[in-house]
């Protein structure tokens, strides 16, 4: 049996066509080559050549996907106005019961555990999903392109960057502002709600570099009230599977030493047969750009 193979269709230089200010760029190229043999008698050549241009850019400072729109905005404003209102019942409600410590420790209480909700959705949605997944596909997507290129979270607009968490605390602190007046409940509430939804801020100025950063959120990040610079900087690198809290770093230590995540890979892998992200040698599309990093930050 002969095997026939002609090229159709020269190949040329692909930078030919692409202007100048792309070319910096990443460019992915795949060349898909398809040819029929022959056996008795030969045939019309069939070969097909495919050559498809793929630019993988960082998003620039002034794309849209950064920004904030008014959309965005009043969900961060109704997430706000929610926390206000359960921040109000729990001191109003202390003043009037005379109970200042209760709430005071529900309030310690919700930091803590916003901390460790923080870490286990991050763990999950850096380890398992897509974004072609129910519900949350789009910031296993947004996670996935974090990890490539991490600078550009601090691009990224205030109510761009709260958004989306600004919607899920609105729809479930709402119904607990109206339907409790305990100041204990609402000490908790309060604070969790509010590390969570403003997790993601938290998170950006963990990327940010110190000078740029208000001394404020200096003083807090050196003390441990929120998560450090240097402690999610480990986070970004290899193997990628520890340092996932982000409100204020307290539970990584415990759960990295502990190998909790570990054991709950396993645990769902045995059970359901899936491997998570972090078993796997990153590829191309998740690992960071550190040269495009490093020029950015």
């Amino acid at each position: 049996m002969a095997v026939s193979l002609q090229t159709k269709y020269p190949l040329r230089p692909i930078t030919n066509n692409i202007p100048r200010s792309h070319r910096p760029s990443l460019l992915h190229v795949r060349v898909t080559c398809s040819a029929t043999t022959t056996t008795t008698k030969p045939q019309p050549n069939r070969e097909k050549l495919v050559v498809e241009k793929r630019f993988v850019t960082p998003p620039l400072s002034n794309d849209p996907t950064l920004q904030s729109t008014w959309n965005h905005r009043l969900w961060v404003a109704a997430g706000c106005t929610t926390l206000f209102a359960s921040l109000a019942k729990s001191i109003i409600g202390g003043i009037g019961s005379h109970t200042w410590l209760e709430p005071a420790l529900a309030g310690y209480a919700g930091y803590i555990l916003a901390d460790l909700g923080s870490g286990v959705y991050h763990w999950a949605i850096d380890n398992y999903g897509d974004e072609s997944t129910p519900i949350v596909g789009s910031q296993i997507e947004a996670f996935q392109g974090h990890h490539k290129w991490p600078w550009t979270i601090t691009r990224r607009q205030f109510a761009n960057n709260l958004h989306a968490l600004a919607r899920v605390i609105t729809f479930t602190v709402l119904p607990l502002d109206l339907a409790f007046n305990d100041p204990v409940v609402h000490g908790f509430v309060s604070t969790c709600a509010f590390c969570i939804m403003f997790s993601q801020q938290f998170h950006a100025w963990a990327h940010g570099t110190k000078s740029k950063l208000p001394p404020l959120v200096v003083a807090l990040q050196d003390m441990g009230l929120l998560v450090s610079r240097r402690q999610h900087a480990e986070h970004h690198r290899a193997p990628y599977n520890n340092n996932y809290c982000i409100v204020s770093g307290v539970w990584n230590k415990v759960l990295d030493e502990s190998k909790f995540f570990e054991a709950l890979e396993m645990v769902l892998y045995l059970q359901l047969g899936v491997r998570p992200r972090s078993w796997s040698e990153p590829n191309s599309e998740w690992t960071e750009e550190t040269e495009i990093s490093n020029n950015n930050a």
